[in-house]
């Protein structure tokens, strides 16, 4: 697909960069000469240096070939404008990031007015999956399937736990729910396991289950299944403001440290510090020893992991950590910051997931949902399939399925489904695939 993308900032340079990967044309726009060559020359694509919002400017990038431009400047207005004039000029499929609160209640309206295909917001997007971990804080990472009917959890098996040196035929017979392990990192190798692979301390088991027998299987495995009951936040950007508006109405007692006096309006039922949060003392004060979960949401990583640290050596919470520009993946995890949230590749996903679907949406089947798990290493995707096919009505083991691929899951008439060899996939029913191999777009590239 010819691709355009406004604006060459953390997030637009990481939708270049996968988007690139997977094969399509892609073009950049940005006002920073230095910034386009540098990107244009990394990942070898077009580069234009320019406002994006101008005729000009995007005719220069191909706009009237296009099949897709996505606006992510740093500016709301000037991303909705750009997708005006593109939409104008030819481009079949406009995608603007959209993320000021103040325009939350307009979306639907804008999508319309503009004729966007999709707006984006990363922070709204960064907040939704760290409220979603508040909720479950057993777990490392969680995503969803089937409109939230399925979960996807990441969680670290440490000495002691009741899994080590059990074989998943084991764990199936001896914990009894219904989940499916279907992905293990184990240091640096990342292993799709049958039933006789072995777990070890040290684990980051992926697992596949409704929200119910996922609940079951922490609680028999002895980790708590419930949500904290309070949170300190540091740092009172947008994401803080986000994740407020939704910890709140859950009974999620809430505490944001931080130099602003505006969020004290904005939310009145939020406990807002006004104070330097690099201050041990005043950490100390207010009650970092006894929180039941810290958020670190500064604009600088550096600190955010320093925060993160020191709430770790003082408490038992359950830690969050933003990370925005660091790209020492490999060291930072070391210091085992709990659950770190990248905003660029969750924005990255959504774009992905978007141009897959519009490659496909002649298929038999989309794809719904999209995930890079396990640092990249491993694509967990749902599709839906619409018609029936070849794959419609055979078992699974009838199927040659490629190796390192894995159906983990199936819904069908609002019911999740563990499979096994004897399941069959049938019309209207939603997949779920993990898989090591990147680039699917159809459910039968699963298929050898």
């Amino acid at each position: 697909m010819q691709i355009i993308i406004v604006g060459c900032g953390k997030v637009g340079s990481t939708i270049a960069e996968q988007l690139s990967a997977e094969g399509h044309d892609i073009t950049i726009v940005d006002t920073d000469e230095a910034v386009v060559k540098a990107l244009a020359a990394r990942l070898d694509i077009m580069g234009v240096t320019g406002n994006g919002a101008t005729h000009t400017i995007l005719e220069e990038a191909g706009i009237e070939d296009s099949d897709l431009l996505i606006a992510v400047t740093e500016s709301d207005e000037l991303n909705l404008l750009c997708c005006m004039v593109g939409k104008k000029a030819g481009a079949e499929h406009t995608i603007a990031r959209v993320r000021n609160p103040e325009y939350s209640q307009d979306i639907g309206f804008m999508k319309k007015e503009l004729g966007l295909a999709m707006t984006i917001n990363p922070e709204y997007a960064a907040s939704t999956e760290m409220a979603r971990l508040l909720r479950f804080p057993s777990a490392i990472e969680i995503d969803t399937f089937g409109r939230g009917r399925v979960e996807l959890l990441e969680y670290k098996i440490l000495d002691g736990n009741i899994l080590v040196g059990k074989s998943l035929v084991d764990v199936g017979r001896n914990i009894k729910s219904d989940v499916l392990i279907c992905a293990v990192e184990r240091e640096d190798e990342v292993i799709i396991p049958n039933g006789s692979f072995v777990l070890q301390s040290g684990d980051i088991v992926s697992i596949v289950a409704s929200t119910e027998n996922a609940k079951d299987f922490f609680k028999k495995v002895g980790c708590s299944s419930s949500g904290v009951r309070d949170t300190m936040i540091v740092g009172g950007g947008t994401i803080a403001y986000y994740l407020a508006k939704q910890l709140l109405p859950l009974g999620i007692k809430v505490k944001i440290i931080e130099r602003c006096e505006e969020l004290s309006a904005m939310l009145p039922n939020a406990v807002i510090i006004h104070g330097d949060a690099a201050d041990k003392d005043v950490l100390l004060e207010e009650g970092i020893e006894k929180c039941s979960s810290f958020v670190s949401l500064t604009g600088i990583d550096e600190e955010n992991a320093f925060l993160s640290l020191y709430a770790k050596s003082v408490s038992n919470a359950k830690i969050v950590t933003k990370i925005n520009r660091i790209a020492f993946d490999d060291i930072i995890e070391k210091f085992d910051l709990g659950s770190m949230i990248y905003p660029k590749h969750i924005t990255a996903e959504y774009i992905v997931r978007y141009v897959r679907g519009l490659q496909n949406s002649v298929g038999s089947n989309n794809v719904e949902a999209l995930y890079r798990i396990i640092h990249g290493k491993v694509e967990a995707l749902e599709f839906y399939i619409k018609e029936d096919s070849g794959m419609t009505g055979a078992t699974l083991e009838a199927l040659p399925i490629r190796e390192g691929v894995l159906v983990a899951g199936i819904i069908r008439d609002g019911k999740v489904m563990i499979p096994n060899g004897k399941s069959t996939l049938q019309r209207n029913d939603s997949v779920i695939i993990i898989t090591r191999i990147t680039g699917m777009q159809n459910l039968e590239d699963i298929l050898k």
